[in-house]
C-alpha cells in the first residue's frame, strides 16, 4: 500500500482491507474458540505485531506493514460490498466531489471560488443572501461535509448515519477562528484595557454566543456521542488569554463549566480541538484542568478529551507529562490522537522534517496508549528539566507533581487510565491499531482501554463503510451465539452544523485537506466509481 504524500488532517480517518469471506464447517464455528486472522483458515496463533519505528527513522524508509482481515471472515458475514450501504445520491455526490478534488485542473478554480464564498464582499457571493448560490452549495459541498442548518435537520442526518451502522457521531458547531501570523501578533500585543467597557461587553457577547452554540450542539448529540469544540471560538478576548497562557476569565470558565456539566448529564463526551501552536500550550493547560474536574468516577470514562498532534516534535513529551499527571492525580486521560491540521500556518521547526517521522510518531503513540505501556516513542515523563514554554506561565501547583516513585514490572512508572479517539485517514495506522486490539481481545477480553475510531464526514467513505461492515459482521455472529475473538470497532463520523455561511471556512479547510491528500482522494474516487458501475449493471 502506497503511503500518502502529504500530512494528515486533524480529525483524520482510517481504513481497512477489503472485506473477505471464508467458509468454515458450522461445527467448528459454533463449538470451538477460533482465532481469526487474515491468513484464512482458523489458526491457533499469530505472528507478533512489528514494533512501530521511532521518529529517527530514515527519511523515505517504510514501516512494517501489518495487515488484518478487518471484517472478520465468518461464514455468515455480509457478502455485499461495504459501499452498498450508502444511498445512490451519496455515491454520486461523493464521486463528483472527489473527481474535482483529485483533478488539479478542476480543483484550483473550485477552491478559489469557495474561498471567495467563505469571505464574501458582495451580496451575490453570499450564500445566505443569494438563494441560487445557497442551493448549489447545499446540494454539493455542504451536503457532503455538514450536518444541517437547523436542529431538526441535524437530528435527521445523525439518525441516518446511525442507521447505516455507525456507533455515533462527533458533532461540532461551525463557529471557529483561524488566524494568520499578523493577526496573532496583533492580538498578543493588544492591551486588556483597549476598548474599555465596550470591549468587555463584546467579550461577554462572544462568550455567550459560543456557549449557546456549544450547548445546543451537546443537546443535539445522543448518549455516547462526542461534541468537538474550540476554545478560540469564544472570541478574540479568549484568544488573548490563550496567547498569554493565562487562566480563562471568570465568564469563560463559567461557560466551560456549564458546557461540561451539560455534557456529563447527557453522557456526551467533549473533544477539545487542537489549534495553532501560538495558543496550544494554554489549551493544554485548560484541558487538563477540566479533565481534573470531570474525568474522575467509578465508570472510568472521560468526559473531556485533549487533542494531540503527532506532526509536532513536542507531542510525545507533552503527552507523557499529561499521562504522569493523570496517574498521579487519579483521573482518566482523554486523548484524541491526530496527525495535525495546521501545517500551512505553523513555524516549520516545530514539525517533524519528514512524513515518515510523523507516521512513526503517530503509530508509536497509538501503540503505547492501546497497551498502556511506554515505548520507544512515548517515553516516561522526566520531571526535570522542564520543557521550555513558548510564553510565561504560572508556577505549577503542588497538585501537578508527577513524581510518584512507583514503577511497574518493566521498570517504568505506572501508566494512567486512558480513553482514546484514534482519528486517522491512514490505512497502516488503523490496521496496526486493529491488530493490537484483536490480539488483546483474545488474551484479555474486555480489559482494554475505551477506543473509538473517527473520521470526517464526506471523506473516505469507502474506508468507513468497511469499518461499519466489520462491526456488523461481529455483532451478527455474536447474536447467533458464536464466540468471537475479534473486536467490533466503534466508528464515528465527524461533522459540523450551522448555516452555509457559518460553515464556509470549515468547507475551505476540508477542500484544502483534500488537495493535501490527493492519493487518498483518488482512492475514494475509484471506489465510488466502482460502486456506481456495480449498481448500474445490477450487481448485489
Amino acid at each position: 500500500m502506497r503511503r500518502q504524500a502529504a500530512f494528515k488532517t486533524a480529525s483524520g480517518c482510517f481504513v481497512y482491507p477489503r472485506h473477505q469471506t471464508a467458509v468454515r464447517p458450522p461445527a467448528l464455528l459454533y463449538h470451538q474458540r477460533v482465532r481469526y486472522s487474515h491468513h484464512g483458515p482458523a489458526q491457533q496463533s499469530e505472528p507478533p505485531l512489528p514494533a512501530a519505528g521511532g521518529p529517527s527513522a530514515a527519511p523515505g524508509s517504510t514501516r512494517p506493514y501489518a495487515t488484518l482481515n478487518s471484517s472478520v471472515p465468518f461464514t455468515n458475514a455480509p457478502t455485499s460490498p461495504p459501499l452498498s450501504i450508502l444511498p445512490l445520491s451519496t455515491i454520486m455526490r461523493s464521486l463528483l466531489v472527489t473527481t474535482i478534488s483529485s483533478s488539479p485542473l478542476l480543483f484550483s478554480p473550485s477552491l478559489a471560488f469557495l474561498s471567495v464564498v467563505a469571505n464574501p464582499e458582495s451580496t451575490f457571493l453570499n450564500p445566505d443572501r443569494n438563494p441560487v448560490l445557497k442551493l448549489i452549495m447545499e446540494q454539493t459541498l455542504y451536503a457532503q461535509f455538514c450536518a444541517g442548518e437547523t436542529p431538526a435537520q441535524v437530528k435527521v442526518n445523525i439518525q441516518k448515519l446511525k442507521e447505516l451502522g455507525y456507533s455515533g457521531v462527533i458533532l461540532g458547531y461551525a463557529r471557529e477562528i483561524v488566524m494568520n501570523e499578523s493577526e496573532i501578533r496583533a492580538l498578543g500585543t493588544a492591551s486588556d484595557a483597549a476598548g474599555g467597557a465596550e470591549s468587555k461587553a463584546q467579550a461577554i457577547a462572544d462568550i455567550t454566543a459560543w456557549k449557546d452554540g456549544t450547548l445546543a450542539t451537546v443537546d443535539l448529540a445522543d448518549d455516547g456521542d462526542f461534541v468537538a469544540l474550540k476554545f478560540t471560538g469564544a472570541g478574540k478576548g479568549s484568544v488573548q488569554q490563550l496567547l498569554r497562557r493565562s487562566a480563562p476569565s471568570p465568564a469563560l470558565k463559567e461557560a466551560i463549566i456549564e458546557i461540561c456539566e451539560r455534557a456529563k448529564a447527557r453522557n456526551v463526551r467533549l473533544l477539545i480541538d487542537a489549534e495553532q501552536q501560538a495558543v496550544q500550550p494554554a489549551i493544554d493547560d485548560w484541558t487538563i484542568e477540566f479533565q481534573r474536574m470531570y474525568n474522575k468516577g467509578p465508570d472510568q470514562r472521560a468526559v473531556v478529551y485533549g487533542t494531540y498532534q503527532a506532526y509536532l516534535r513536542s507531542t510525545p513529551a507533552t503527552l507523557s507529562r499529561h499521562i504522569a499527571i493523570a496517574e498521579a492525580e487519579g483521573f482518566v486521560l482523554g486523548v484524541k490522537l491526530v496527525r495535525g491540521a495546521y501545517l500551512g500556518t505553523e513555524p516549520r521547526h516545530l514539525i517533524w522534517d519528514t512524513k515518515v517521522e510523523t507516521d512513526n510518531t503517530y503509530d508509536g503513540i497509538a501503540e503505547s496508549l492501546i497497551k498502556r505501556e511506554y515505548g520507544d516513542v512515548l517515553k516516561p515523563h522526566s520531571p526535570s528539566p522542564p520543557p521550555p514554554s513558548p510564553s510565561p506561565s504560572p508556577s505549577p501547583s503542588p497538585s501537578t507533581s508527577t513524581s510518584t516513585g512507583r514503577t511497574t514490572s518493566t521498570g517504568h512508572p505506572p501508566f494512567s487510565k486512558v480513553n482514546l479517539v484514534l482519528a486517522s485517514h491512514n490505512r497502516v495506522s488503523v490496521e496496526r491499531a486493529r491488530k493490537l486490539r484483536n490480539q488483546q481481545h483474545r488474551t484479555t477480553g474486555s480489559h482494554q482501554i475505551e477506543l473509538a475510531y473517527g473520521q470526517l464526514s464526506g471523506m473516505a467513505d469507502d474506508i468507513s463503510c468497511e469499518l461499519v461492515h466489520a462491526a456488523k459482521a461481529v455483532r451478527e455472529q455474536q447474536a447467533e451465539g458464536v464466540m468471537v475473538e475479534v473486536e467490533a470497532p466503534k466508528a464515528y463520523k465527524y461533522l459540523v452544523w450551522g448555516t452555509v455561511s457559518e460553515c464556509a471556512r470549515y468547507l475551505v479547510r476540508r477542500a484544502q485537506e483534500n488537495r493535501e491528500a490527493a492519493s487518498r482522494t483518488e482512492d475514494t474516487r475509484k471506489a465510488m466509481a466502482k460502486e456506481l458501475r456495480r449498481r448500474l449493471v445490477g450487481g448485489t
